[in-house]
């Protein structure tokens, strides 16, 4: 453990026909509080500016944009403006779709940096496709100190690399029913029976996002192939665009006639945020997402998520720390508030047969 930490965060700048480059940073903070509450004053001490700055911030944007960013309403409070709206929301697709890249990068710069201090102690190298109890453990068990180097890869990704020991730890996800023999096929030349353990995380809902009120009557896979139905797809390699293809072949749908197929996003808050913001009608990924976006969830499989590792391993010291932190009251309560999440069995350990034979 080092004192130091180190977080990259995304940033957007324009620059102005005055040849200055200033931040949006403060500007999309204030609009994103304004939406919420509908109130400037309230806005600007939740993000810690006097009422009078924020006002200076508003304004002179409006004029470098040339729009209006708000419209206030007698006895309504204040909304935000279209253009608003949509920089808001530019700014949720943004942040969902590097906030996994930007943690990876990080914590690789981290580890670097860390190899260069006398008696640098490895930290637990963990490979796993993104969700939101992977997040939430890294985040928790690196704070305030890291011990734990995230990569942020596909399932087979993640299983190729403990392969080949560059990590000690690697996360996947099995669909519990029918779909879990052809995924577990997909994983079975990187999964050891003899040589690797499964750690078990947590059990959680998968399904289709669609808008609040559903205006498209989405029911089902077969709603995908509907010529008024835009979909928006996870990223080639993943397990989820895996099991997207496999309910679709069980319907009998070729992918060509499923609009959008092609278009991918790599989390489950960017679908999320791709549905919210207008720019497909349904997606696919797991219901904490939809939650936060505040969209409907049409529920498809309920996956279990495991960390595979081989059996020496598990006489690491941090390895068994990492363990022991999976287990504690912190995390299970954190796994406890995550919408469509089941923790009971988070920390046990099982062998393959043991996971898949029962």
């Amino acid at each position: 453990m080092y004192p130091f930490s180190i977080r990259i965060n995304p940033e957007w700048t324009i620059d102005t026909q005055e040849g200055k480059t200033l931040s949006l940073s403060m500007l999309l903070g204030l609009l994103a509080e304004i939406d919420i509450s509908g109130n400037i004053v309230a806005a600007s001490e939740t993000c810690g500016h006097s009422y009078r700055h924020a006002w200076g911030v508003l304004r002179q944007f409006e004029e470098i944009f040339g729009v209006p960013l708000l419209i206030t309403k007698r006895r309504k409070g204040t909304e935000l403006s279209e253009f608003a709206k949509r920089l808001v929301w530019a700014n949720r697709r943004i942040q969902a779709r590097l906030s996994p890249t930007l943690e990876s990068l990080a914590s690789e710069s981290q580890e670097e940096l860390e190899k260069l201090i006398p008696e640098h102690t490895p930290n637990v190298r963990l490979h796993a496709s993104h969700g939101f109890a992977v997040e939430g453990l890294t985040q928790r068990m690196n704070s305030p100190l890291p011990i734990l180097e995230l990569r942020y890869r596909t399932a087979i990704e993640a299983l190729a690399a403990l392969e080949q020991n560059e990590c000690e730890l690697a996360g996947f996800q099995v669909p519990i029913g029918k779909f879990e023999k052809p995924i577990l096929a997909r994983y079975s030349p990187w999964l050891n029976g003899e040589t690797h353990l499964l750690i078990h995380l947590a059990i959680r809902n998968t399904g289709l996002f669609v808008k609040p009120g559903n205006p498209k009557n989405i029911q089902s896979v077969r709603d995908l192939a509907r010529e008024d139905v835009r979909f928006v797809n996870r990223q080639p390699g993943s397990s989820t665009r895996f099991l997207v293809g496999l309910m679709l072949q069980e319907e009998n749908i070729p992918a060509s006639s499923v609009s959008g197929f092609e278009d991918s996003e790599f989390t489950h808050m960017a679908i999320a945020a791709h549905i919210a913001s207008g720019m497909a009608d349904v997606g696919i990924g797991v219901q904490t997402a939809a939650h936060r976006f505040g969209l409907d969830f049409i529920p498809l499989v309920r996956e279990r998520y495991f960390f595979a590792l081989n059996r020496n391993s598990l006489q690491q010291i941090n390895v068994e720390k990492f363990i022991h932190f999976m287990r504690s009251q912190d995390y299970l309560q954190f796994l406890g508030q995550l919408v469509g999440y089941d923790a009971t069995e988070a920390g046990k350990i099982q062998t393959l047969d043991e996971a898949f034979n029962d």
